[in-house]
């Protein structure tokens, strides 16, 4: 599992970097677009599971 959560990590950094330097809105929108995709992914894997809750 923590591999995956790096990968996204990793990808959410470099979609932060490509932000900074976005040429148009329509490339700022999809890059935030992403970014709100990989936070919603990383908020639900950092979800304790049932078997956590003990």
């Amino acid at each position: 599992m923590s591999t995956v959560i790096e990968n996204l990590l990793l990808r959410k950094q470099k979609l932060v970097e490509q932000l900074e330097t976005a040429p148009s809105v329509e490339d700022r929108d999809q890059i935030e677009h992403q970014l709100e995709q990989i936070n919603t992914a990383l908020d639900f894997l950092d979800r304790p599971g049932p078997e956590d809750g003990t």
